[in-house]
């Protein structure tokens, strides 16, 4: 904090300087001249340099292209009615959950490979002991979130600890989880598929308020039969409601977007992630902010894990198989730089949002969806690219 505010001290340094300059030197002398509008300190960044400068520039050009190509090519299929809007961004939504607690971490300088391998952990955690234990599902769902943050700490400990890289930490942990996740469930429940948590949920006042089905069910029945919403034979909306994944993730957003933004918290992050040292040499607490971050991510994992369990009603030892790989994708869609100490959570919301459209944007369309891989490494590519430009530019800019 004492960096920041000394550089709020000086922040008016020249114009004070040349308005001294001027007040002291003869009319019409070099020093005036100098002090003028010629003079390079004093000329201020163009609008459109500041737009290109934010982190989040690339990934909203990319989801307004990705509209504009999909209104072209699949605008009279159905995906922008209203029961298509809900299918991609209830996809998106899943990914924008990871995708805020990995763009924070990677801001942080870290990366958190276990994510998904947490996802299929955590719905273990959370359908064996509801299902085989009869515990409450209420408490088996704090107890998946217990476990999943103590194994985020754990993470951040070991790579605080070791100080190895913490791709390398992370890595060990997707293998450890993944083999924990079939090895346990077979070991209590014979099997790796664990069905029947969606009756126990929608039996459970908590879990069927805050996890499963979608909210404003009563609002959409009405839209239904004053004809703003497809109305089915069964008397029941097309679409019952906004899925509550949809909920979560505006909320994460805007936490994860206003403590980044606004807080002294969000400034550690970016300091961290900028220059440990430096940061550690003001007061700021490297190690704090760095598991606090790593606790975040596995919450961000067992909210997936626990939505999706109530929502389809079963866990399975495969859960969330490469997620952490397109939860990374986002966030470097959404501007954040694999070096730490750039991004932004609104940018990597607009990455998740370009996937969720384009995966299911695709089935609308006659293009082959073997294509969406291609698609990911490209967009991967081009938002690196961009980033790093971006990044030098930030560079040369100081």
């Amino acid at each position: 904090m004492g960096v920041l505010s000394h550089r709020a001290r000086h922040a008016h340094e020249p114009a004070d300087t040349a308005k001294a300059a001027e007040a002291d030197a003869p009319a019409g002398s070099p020093a005036v001249a100098k002090t003028g509008r010629d003079d390079e300190r004093l000329r201020g960044e163009t609008w459109f340099s500041s737009v290109l400068g934010r982190p989040e520039f690339a990934s909203i050009s990319g989801a307004v292209l990705v509209f504009i190509v999909f209104a072209f090519a699949a605008g009279g299929s159905g995906m922008f009615n209203l029961d298509g809007i809900m299918n991609w961004s209830q996809v998106a939504a899943y990914l924008g959950l990871l995708a805020v607690g990995a763009c924070l971490l990677m801001i942080a300088g870290e990366f958190d490979l276990s994510i998904g391998s947490m996802i299929g952990f955590a719905g273990m955690m959370v359908a064996i002991p509801s299902v085989y234990w009869h515990w409450p599902i209420s408490l088996a769902i704090l107890f998946a979130f217990a476990g999943s943050m103590a194994l985020g700490a754990l993470n951040g400990y070991l790579v605080i600890k070791t100080r190895l890289p913490s791709f390398i930490v992370t890595l060990a942990f997707l293998f450890i989880l993944r083999g924990l996740t079939l090895a346990l469930s077979v070991l209590f429940s014979d099997r790796t598929i664990i069905s029947g948590v969606g009756d126990i949920a929608a039996a459970d006042p908590v879990a069927n308020l805050l996890f499963k089905g979608v909210a404003f069910h009563a609002l959409f029945q009405w839209l239904a039969h004053v004809g703003l919403v497809k109305l089915l034979d069964s008397g029941e909306p097309l679409v019952p409601g906004i899925p509550k994944v949809l909920l979560w993730w505006a909320l994460l957003a805007v936490c994860g977007a206003f403590t980044l933004a606004k807080t002294r918290f969000g400034n550690w992050i970016f300091a961290v992630g900028g220059d440990p040292i430096a940061a550690k040499n003001v007061g700021v607490p490297v190690r704090r902010v760095k598991i606090t971050l790593f606790v975040l991510t596995a919450f961000c994992a067992c909210l997936f894990a626990v939505l999706q369990v109530c929502d389809i009603g079963s866990a399975a030892a495969d859960r969330g198989l490469l997620k952490e790989f397109e939860a990374i994708i986002a966030a470097v869609i959404g501007g954040a730089l694999l070096t730490g100490g750039y991004g932004s959570v609104v940018g990597a919301c607009f990455g998740a949002l370009i996937f969720g459209v384009v995966q299911i944007g695709i089935t609308y369309t006659n293009v082959d969806s073997d294509w969406f891989g291609v698609f990911l490494g490209v967009m991967l590519l081009l938002a690196v690219i961009f980033n790093n430009y971006i990044r030098r530019r930030v560079a040369e800019s100081k």
